[in-house]
């Protein structure tokens, strides 16, 4: 029995070691099914009582979910299972795309970092997921696969609400695929957090920019923003209004604004919907301006 009288419910425990299996078993018991990779949140979910699967299903030592693989057109694709730590220290990713190491070790701890990974992040679809507005502002997509067969989903497109995603139960999230780092690109994370100690966004900022071959000028900007919404944003619209003009400072305060304007936060224990609307306009700014500097490095 649980404290208070609550009948404890019966949990059975699988590790698969293949994607068939992992799949089968998935669309056997699809929303009694709990997926653990690194269970940095679905442990903490079962034990505040917020889900209650009958089946667990660990997906870390599927190999196609912990592959890297980078194409002809050095597009990369990260498995779902792959730990932060093994994203930041692997060569490869850091020599195709750098930028994301800025979430990938912010996410949790080092302890947690050993564990979590970006496709549970990403499924999980807290409006405040680190990995989410980085990946959404570089174009990410989702690459999910069931018994019935495959499909892609733009990132952006796959949050339908706070905790929830377009995700059928008998799907399972594979792999997330970037496309290939354009010329003269770069791209930044940052957000605010209240202290250390609350290690959750009060906003965060995922910002992508192209530069013209003269590097005076933009040529493609996409932002994304985190716990200012019931899910992640991505700004729409901003592409048309900049693309082609001057790289100055009303050039930046038109982008950083549409951010502010683009935001939809609410006021909870961790700051008013006023100061994120506030914080969305600064910390657009500011990886704005990184990103504009790491693209004239690269």
């Amino acid at each position: 029995m649980k404290p208070g009288g609550a009948e404890l419910k019966w949990i059975d425990y699988s590790s698969p070691e293949t994607l068939a299996e992992a799949l089968s078993l998935l669309n056997e018991h699809q929303k009694d099914a709990g997926i653990l990779a690194g269970g940095t949140d679905l442990i903490v979910k079962m034990r505040a009582d917020r889900i209650n699967p009958g089946q667990i299903i660990d997906i870390k030592s599927i190999p196609e979910l912990n592959q890297v693989n980078i194409n002809s057109n050095n597009d990369l694709t990260i498995g779902s299972a792959i730990p932060c730590y093994k994203i930041y220290n692997n060569d490869d990713i850091m020599n195709l795309r750098p930028e994301l190491k800025d979430s990938a070790s912010i996410i949790g701890g080092t302890q947690i970092q050993g564990r979590a990974s970006f496709g549970g992040n990403i499924c999980n679809a807290a409006p405040s997921a680190d990995s989410v507005p980085l990946l959404i502002s570089l174009g990410a997509t989702c690459n999910v696969q069931s018994v019935n067969g495959e499909r892609t989903i733009a990132l952006e497109d796959l949050f339908s609400g706070p905790g929830q995603t377009v995700l059928e139960p008998n799907e399972l999230l594979i792999s997330i695929t970037i496309p290939k780092k354009s010329d003269l690109s770069g791209a930044n994370y940052i957000r605010f957090i209240p202290r250390n100690e609350m290690d959750i966004a009060v906003v965060g900022t995922g910002v992508s920019v192209t530069l013209s071959s003269n590097k005076k000028n933009f040529e493609s900007v996409r932002v994304s923003l985190a716990s200012v919404g019931p899910t992640p944003i991505f700004v729409d619209g901003i592409d048309k209004e900049v693309s082609g003009q001057e790289i100055n400072d009303e050039s930046i305060r038109v982008v950083s604004n549409m951010a502010k304007n683009a935001s939809k936060p609410i006021s909870d224990m961790r700051g008013t919907a006023e100061f994120r609307q506030h914080l969305c306009e600064v910390l657009t700014r500011r990886a704005l301006i990184t990103a504009i500097e790491r693209a004239k490095e690269a």
